[in-house]
């Protein structure tokens, strides 16, 4: 017989732990490779760990709500069983006793609404708090996660509804008073990012390129295919997966942008992985990773941004689809920002921004002589690490985009 220690997986660089939502499996239960043991979440997925042995779960080493480290042995697990049996592991007497209290507790005060014992994520936790949601408050609201568990849409939703009343309220009451100052704590999310963003300033060189391209044929292509594709596929088509399929040609093409740096090595990555820069409802900031993105059609590229931004939204991307990433990019057009200056992804070496696409009167050279015309344009804003990654390469990678961008062939298929 063998012990196989089940730990903690990495969810991403920024990740360094997680809490127990749900045991899905019980001690004692046959485990297959690959089934799901436990539920975890993290201030920006909830996922689920696997197992990647075959045996009987032998002992929980964690209770749900704890938290826990990454790399944490969360499971025993019982391998090389052969023919034998299921074992029941039974617990130890103190553990029975816990049990048996905690069963009796529930009996006396099954109303006990107030205890912070409410199965919640992490996320639903720091917003709560943030937004001074008391345990009576949670304990109304309905939740539409699983076994009634309150989801991050179900608390913004009642905080929506109560703030527009409040609202109302304050206007009928003091239609002229003002509102005092607030002080708001960072989320540990918001910890992380700040904390992620001002290391990355620190250790990279920072040096910014822009350049204008004409993105008037892949508007006008657009324009005809989002109804086809609507029709055929159910698929919304937006600018996105079409910047990310460009994006990954000119990484193919300038493959040093798609490496990383460490000390004075500098690794070129054979997968072109790129990170999408999505905005959630609470404001905070996540980057799922198209992995491979250069071997996907633009109809796979479509489906699979789609599928992860919604799943951003929902707080249901798993911990490998926001790690591994080699490259970001980042739209922020969508906010009807002209350009920005985006920071880099350690340990990548570039990000790009997409900016507002907008009408320009624009000089159009022909055979027959220049005239005047409107034209859709758009700023494409690359930040690179000047360590390893000159202006000459920088600058010629974006104008090796803005050849793409203007060179589309209006007449092709999705």
């Amino acid at each position: 017989m063998a012990k196989y220690e089940l730990t903690l997986p990495r969810m991403g660089e920024s990740v360094e732990e997680a809490t127990i939502i749900n045991w899905l499996k019980n001690e004692g239960d046959k485990i297959e490779i690959d089934d799901l043991v436990v539920e975890i979440a993290t201030d920006k997925v909830d996922s689920e760990v696997p197992s990647d042995v075959k045996g009987v779960l032998l002992e929980k080493l964690c209770g749900v709500n704890d938290v826990v480290k990454v790399g944490q042995t969360i499971a025993l697990i019982e391998t090389d069983l052969g023919d034998k049996k299921t074992i029941r592991i039974e617990k130890p007497i103190e553990k029975k006793t816990e049990e048996l209290l905690s069963k009796a507790k529930d009996l006396i005060e099954p109303q006990n609404l107030n205890s912070s014992s409410l199965n919640l994520s992490p996320l639903v936790r720091s917003i709560s708090k943030k937004e001074g949601i008391s345990n009576d408050e949670l304990s109304l609201i309905i939740g539409s996660g699983k076994d009634g568990r309150i989801t991050k849409h179900d608390l913004i939703k009642y905080i929506s509804e109560k703030t527009n009343n409040d609202t109302k309220l304050v206007e009928i009451e003091k239609p002229h008073s003002n509102f005092d100052d607030k002080i708001h704590e960072m989320t540990r999310m918001e910890r992380l990012v700040s904390d992620h963003m001002t290391q990355s300033k620190k250790e990279s060189a920072h040096v910014q390129s822009f350049i204008e391209a004409d993105i008037s044929n892949i508007w006008d292509w657009k324009k005809i295919t989002q109804k086809k594709l609507l029709e055929s596929d159910g698929e919304k088509l937006t600018f996105t997966p079409i910047f990310i399929m460009l994006v990954a040609k000119a990484l193919k093409k300038y493959p040093i942008l798609n490496g990383s740096l460490k000390d004075y090595s500098i690794k070129f990555n054979k997968d072109i992985n790129i990170g999408m820069a999505t905005a959630l409802p609470d404001g905070n900031l996540i980057v799922p990773v198209i992995k491979n993105a250069d071997q996907l059609s633009l109809i796979g590229m479509v489906k699979k941004v789609n599928d992860l931004a919604k799943r951003s939204r929902n707080s249901q991307l798993k911990p490998d689809e926001i790690k591994d990433g080699t490259y970001t990019v980042s739209n922020v057009g969508v906010f009807d920002t002209l350009m920005g200056t985006p920071i880099i992804n350690q340990p990548q070496l570039g990000v790009l921004a997409f900016g507002s696409i907008r009408k320009e009167p624009s000089v159009i050279e022909t055979n027959k002589g220049d005239f005047i015309g409107v034209r859709r344009k758009i700023i494409l804003s690359h930040s690179y690490d000047h360590r390893i990654i000159n202006g000459a390469v920088g600058g010629m990678f974006i104008k090796n985009i803005k050849e793409l961008i203007e060179n589309w062939d209006i007449k092709q298929d999705i």
